[in-house]
């Protein structure tokens, strides 16, 4: 039994090794951090975050008040346990806001945020250029008709395909279920931002899936074979969204770096196919 655990043990890194390889390889960890930058850089990007400043902000102060008054303790009792008396007091703290953190992304993205990370994703493709494929899933107004033609916010119309909700029940035990990771030292907390780095990743390209049209099966096919750029992207965003107080500013800053990929994608995709029609023209 020792020596198959250790098997199992083995196998494991060795696919942890190749993940990482793998994903440093795509440079999609890197997304994050440039939709961070673009979001600095472009005002016109910032309506839908400040539409949704103060509902969400007070779902959380009204979680992690809650989460401080049930869990604070019990948390810092078994941190006591795994990290010592003296480190568990401030460690405990962490973790609740950064549990705080997490729920109250998952709640806001669902019931407040939804629509406006969607303006956010489509926005971002505007402005990069990609008009006609956002325009598949909403109507698009023409420059000259609205205020500022440079405004891609603006220039958004009607939703024709809205994203379904992705709220449940069995969302928010998955993550409970997965928090006491966090009560290992170190190898526990990377665990457990990698298992959500895993599960977010291929989350933050649906709005993209779904205006290109992809059925389930095509899009299981693409995240497979672009497992570890999603997961390493994941891993990158959910880092941010750990912040106390700041993952409502990186969940739309998040989704702009998944935007920016998506454009960056169309590019290559577009170029690939010229080359290919010249070949054919050859």
């Amino acid at each position: 039994m020792e020596d198959q655990l250790k098997e199992i043990a083995s196998e494991e890194a060795q696919h942890l090794r190749e993940l990482a390889k793998d994903g440093a390889k795509s440079g999609a960890y890197l997304y994050p951090v440039k939709g961070l930058i673009y979001f600095l850089s472009h005002r016109n990007l910032w309506a839908p975050l400040k539409a949704q400043l103060g509902p969400t902000l007070s779902v959380g102060v009204g979680v992690t008040s809650a989460m401080f008054f049930f869990t604070y303790i019990p948390q810092a009792a078994v941190l006591t346990i795994t990290s010592g008396p003296l480190i568990a007091p401030f460690s405990a703290a962490l973790l609740v806001l950064s549990e705080s953190s997490t729920i109250t992304t998952t709640i806001a993205r669902s019931f407040l945020l939804h629509d406006a990370l969607t303006d956010t994703f489509d926005g971002t493709l505007v402005a990069q250029g990609h008009e006609a494929l956002v325009a598949d899933g909403r109507q698009i107004k023409p420059a000259h008709e609205t205020g500022d033609g440079e405004d891609p916010i603006e220039r958004l119309g009607t939703m024709l395909k809205r994203p379904l909700a992705r709220f449940s029940m069995k969302e928010i035990l998955r993550e409970m279920l997965y928090l006491p990771l966090n009560f290992v030292p170190v190898v526990g907390t990377v665990l457990y931002v990698v298992v959500q780095g895993k599960r977010i990743g291929p989350v933050v390209h649906e709005r993209y899936f779904q205006l290109k049209g992809w059925g389930r099966r095509r899009r299981e096919e693409w995240v497979e074979r672009n497992r570890a750029a999603y997961t390493s992207f994941g891993i990158t965003a959910f880092i941010f969204e750990m912040v106390p107080f700041a993952s409502l500013a990186f969940s739309f800053t998040n989704t702009i770096g998944a935007a920016l990929w998506a454009a960056d994608i169309e590019r290559k995709g577009m170029s690939t196919e010229l080359r290919e029609e010249a070949k054919k023209m050859k």
